[in-house]
């Protein structure tokens, strides 16, 4: 017996040294040989401690593995089921736990390359990584770059799949894998795209050996507005070369069965704990949410856990008040302090049927048939000569309409839940209480299509084919958040607007430009953060009333006069162009330079005269200007052409940094005057894919206009091949008017913005406005583009934007512009150069035209060419004097000789008469012979008509003269034959 003792205390102690041999070691594989062949080998956990380790054996071939849900056995190298309470993927690793980063994962925050006066900024991006949230990991949410990293070694061809959630744009996510070259192996997929409802899946294949994964985000957000950050759940990764454990089932799961390859969530009031096979009911005083791993103590009941809604009508025409628990119920009625759920059943009269419906006998709301209208009440069938004016309008909410749904958006997790986020409430629908006070409720709206009374033109200058208008109120105490949204043909809601806080009762109207099939999406979310338990639920949003116009097989309130045929039986559409008459029905066309407003073409007054400086299209849907135009000015007409400048020209603001250092620009598209109304500047956002090939637009956002902005981050920060662009907005949509005056339609472009010195030219401006009506800008936001001559600018020129507004808009809607260049310079005219004659030299004389300084105008009328006349020199004319005047001069001198002589004869006479008289004055002198004839002038003009020449007379003139200074005077004897000197 004491033998048998002996032995069996040896025997014992023998396992026990087995065991605790075994437990000293475990087996590992050798790295593969170049035949894919590996020895199985034993490593002790503490080196030393044991010897006489198993000998190495031969391995399986490289390339075995087990299937899902097995694992190896490294003892006997075989496959075995995993056990309950255990999963594995055979060939493959999940991580779905993110209490904390996984062994194997890098997290890594890149600091910016910024200006040194942002140095201190960007160190914060040390802390800017990818944080575990329990059941998912998330991204950070500011400037800098966050990257997960997973580097793993595949002995086969394998695939990655993880599960995401990527609502904010603002953010750029992707991922991409690179191989042992660090190349990237999956270029085209690496922008991953915004997800639409919920978690989406992505899958990217991989391939044999070394594969490192990249999860990499940057945000951008340059407002003030946090975007959302990106999730990620549930990383799987096949193609590795075995599964040596299954991997227990993680707190709030469990697998019931063996070989299980996923662990099944616990339902809701359950629980387990790590490694479960069943889950645990909760006591009656806790609760706990689905996939928990801890039941939570029931709170008492308060008014904020139960909601009021009314029942559909029954046939009496009357409704009941409800009041029910809000799902999932956590509290409990019997603590103390805890309220009891209100009576319900209290019965009203049920409101009348939204207008275009009619009340049934079984006092339902059923649609008018076409052709008829209804308030409510009754159907009337509309006059002759008008049509139904097809809609939707919901302003009583007895029930919840046919083609509108609710649903609730977990806050958590992104899941959809079961449940309705809104409830009816007689004359306004309301948001319910939801399961978390950070849950999203959802209420979508789906409008099959439109039908336009006038057909759209592509290139009028308003395309409202129709219009959402509702009437809402938010009423909070923390930082509500009321979304609306707008999709396209099922693709992604885009957020229009978005509501901050409480808001009183107002109204809102979104325009429909393309007619397609839309969904409008009304979100609500009453705090960002999660706390346990509900306590904002009465912060509440109402929709009050929505009213859509021009519905496809909608229901009409009203009925409108429409354009009849010439029969005058039936309606018809009018021309493009024309407007219907309100009387007749007949169809007139708009007169000249106006444009017909499309929503509501009833009378001339539908015909909306165009601005200043810009004409109508002929078929009168939308106003332009051909780049050119006139001014009167001074008694002339200034001319400006600025057709060079037509095409898109883009322009950059000075570089912008957020706090965390990223810089970014304010990049504005601008196209002065398009192409006859065919706008022709565009901004797109390519973020959630950056490698978007021309003219896939469904795959962007993009918008196009007279003048755009958009934020653009350069690739030289972010580290991409391309620039990041987001953001689109349209600042100019429609054409107001070209003038020099600095207001038109309320918009005002202040001198002050542009101080200048030249004066000498009136500066144009050109005006636009937007379609988008926002929070801040009722009448939408306005454009004005100031055009200044600068000779010295040729070409293009520049853009600016104002000093005092740095981003181009002082108050967020009106933006300003100075274009200075040469081709705002008027064209040139004969006013613009001046002559300038030359002296004559040679006989020739040259005429030259010069521009006048400074030179303010461009084109237009060239320099005439300089012209040569023939002319008289100086020298001629002086020697034509000279000439002149000494002939002159010599006249001067023989009349006065002659005259002089004259008088001579004339005191001859007078000397000769005096000498000859009698002492009796009375007498006349007796003559001295009666052979001289009557009158002596014979003889003297024998004296004085010799023929002797001019200085011949004045020579014997003079030498007849005595030495005594006496004139000899010769007569004659009365025979004529002597003469006789006295």
């Amino acid at each position: 017996q004491t033998a048998q003792t002996h032995l069996e205390a040896w025997l014992s102690l023998a396992l026990f040294c087995v065991f605790l041999f075994q437990s000293e070691y475990h087996y590992e594989y050798t790295a593969c040989d170049s035949l894919g062949s590996r020895w199985r080998v034993a490593v002790p956990h503490t080196p030393g401690l044991c010897t006489g380790l198993p000998d190495p054996i031969k391995g399986t071939e490289c390339s075995f593995s087990c299937k899902a849900g097995e694992f190896l056995d490294m003892k006997d190298q075989s496959c075995k089921s995993c056990a309950e309470g255990r999963y594995s993927l055979g060939t493959g690793v999940r991580f779905d736990e993110w209490d904390e980063l996984p062994h194997g994962f890098a997290n890594v925050a890149t600091t910016l390359e910024v200006d040194d006066s942002f140095s201190e900024s960007a160190e914060n991006c040390t802390t800017s990584t990818w944080v575990p949230l329990g059941d998912y990991i998330a991204s950070n949410t500011d400037e800098c770059t966050a990257t997960l990293m997973y580097a793993v070694n595949l002995k086969q061809s394998g695939m990655v799949s993880f599960e995401y959630i990527y609502p904010d744009s603002s953010i750029v996510f992707e991922f991409f894998v690179q191989n042992d070259q660090c190349q990237p192996t999956v270029e085209e997929s690496r922008w991953m795209k915004t997800t639409e409802k919920g978690w989406e899946f992505h899958s990217v294949e991989l391939s044999h050996g070394n594969n490192v994964l990249y999860w990499r985000t940057t945000a951008f957000s340059v407002w003030s507005k946090t975007p959302k950050p990106v999730l990620v759940r549930n990383i799987g990764i096949t193609g590795v070369a075995y599964t040596s454990e299954c991997f227990p089932c993680k707190p709030g799961t469990y697998a019931s069965k063996p070989g299980s390859t996923f662990c099944k969530l616990c339902p809701p009031n359950s629980y387990s704990g790590k490694g479960a096979t069943s889950c645990q009911q909760c006591e009656s005083n806790t609760y706990s949410e689905q996939g928990s791993g801890t039941c939570k103590p029931r709170p008492p009941c308060t008014d904020k856990d139960y909601f009021y809604t009314h029942t559909a009508c029954d046939t009496n025409g009357e409704t009941q008040l409800m009041f029910k628990w809000a799902e999932p119920k956590i509290c409990s009625e019997d603590l103390p302090d805890a309220v009891n759920l209100p009576p319900s059943g209290v019965k009203t009269k049920c409101p009348p049927c939204n207008p275009g419906f009619f009340k049934t006998n079984s006092s339902t709301c059923e649609p008018c048939p076409y052709g008829a209208y209804s308030n409510g009440s009754g159907c009337i069938s509309c006059p002759a000569g008008t049509e139904p004016a097809l809609g939707l309008e919901y302003k009583w909410w007895n029930t919840l309409p046919a083609n509108m749904e609710t649903t609730v958006l977990s806050g958590i997790n992104f899941e959809y839940k079961g449940m309705a986020g809104w409830e009816v409430a007689s004359d306004y629908i309301y948001t319910a209480a939801g399961a978390s006070d950070n849950d999203f409720m959802i209420l979508t709206l789906i409008i099959p299509g439109f039908s336009p009374p006038q057909s759209v033109m592509e290139d009028a200058e308003n395309k409202e084919v129709a219009r959402i208008t509702f009437v809402f109120e938010t009423v909070c105490t923390v930082s509500c958040e009321l979304y609306f949204m707008v999709g396209v043909n099922s693709k992604t809601n885009t957020p229009v607007e978005t509501w901050t806080g409480s808001k009183g009762k107002q109204s809102y109207t979104y325009i429909v430009e393309k007619n397609a099939t839309m969904s409008f999406t009304w979100a609500f979310q009453r705090t960002p953060y999660h706390e346990a338990g509900r306590k904002y639920t009465n912060d509440i949003a109402k929709l009050y009333s929505i009213n859509v116009t021009n519905v496809m097989d909608g229901v009409a309130s009203y009925c409108r006069r429409c354009a009849l045929e010439s029969s005058g039986s039936s309606c018809t559409s009018c021309p493009p162009g024309n407007y219907i008459d309100r009387t007749s029905g007949a169809c007139h066309p708009c007169a000249p330079n106006t444009y017909l407003k499309a929503h509501q073409p009833y009378g001339h007054q539908a015909c909306i005269p165009c601005g200043p400086g810009t004409v109508s299209n002929k078929i009168h849907s939308l106003c332009y200007n051909d780049c050119h135009f006139l001014l009167a000015k001074d008694g002339r007409t200034l001319e400006y052409d600025f057709s060079t400048l037509a095409n898109s020209t883009s322009f950059t603001s000075g570089p912008s940094f957020t706090t965390k250092g990223l810089k970014y620009f304010h990049h504005f598209n601008i196209s002065l005057c398009g192409n006859h109304g065919r706008k022709m500047a565009s901004c797109t956002d390519n973020v959630t894919d950056i490698r978007v090939p021309d003219g896939e637009v469904e795959f962007s956002k993009s918008v196009t206009s007279y003048a755009c902005q958009s934020i653009v981050v350069p690739s030289d920060v972010m580290g991409y091949k391309t620039v990041v662009s987001s953001q689109p907005v349209s600042l100019a949509d429609r054409f107001v008017g070209v003038t020099t005056e600095t207001t038109l339609d309320h918009i005002t472009s202040p001198p002050d913005y542009f101080p200048t010195e030249n004066v000498g030219v009136p500066e144009v401006i050109f005006f636009y406005r937007s379609n988008d009506v926002t929070q801040s800008c009722n009448s939408g936001r306005a454009t004005a583009i100031r055009m200044r001559c600068n000779p010295l600018k040729t070409g293009s020129g520049t853009l600016s934007m104002p000093r005092k507004c740095p981003d181009g808009t002082c108050d967020g809607c009106t933006f300003h512009f100075l274009w200075e260049t040469a081709e705002a310079c008027p064209l040139c005219s004969a006013y613009d150069y001046r002559a300038i004659v030359s002296a004559c030299v040679g006989g020739i004389q040259r005429t030259t035209y010069v521009w006048r300084e400074p030179k303010l105008c461009t084109g237009g009328s060239l320099l005439p060419e300089q012209t040569v006349s023939i002319c008289k020199t100086m020298d001629f004319w002086l020697k034509v004097g000279i000439s002149a005047g000494t002939c002159a001069a010599v006249l001067l001198t023989v009349m006065t000789c002659y005259f002089w002589k004259k008088n001579q004869k004339l005191e001859y006479k007078y000397s000769k008469l005096v000498m000859n008289a009698t002492t009796k004055d009375s007498e006349l002198p007796a003559p001295d012979s009666c052979a001289i004839m009557e009158g002596e002038d014979a003889e003297d003009d024998l004296i004085f008509t010799s023929k002797k020449s001019l200085f011949g007379k004045i020579k014997s003139f003079t030498t007849k003269r005595t030495s005594d200074g006496f004139d000899s005077v010769p007569l004659k004897t009365s025979s004529g034959n002597t003469d006789m000197d006295l």
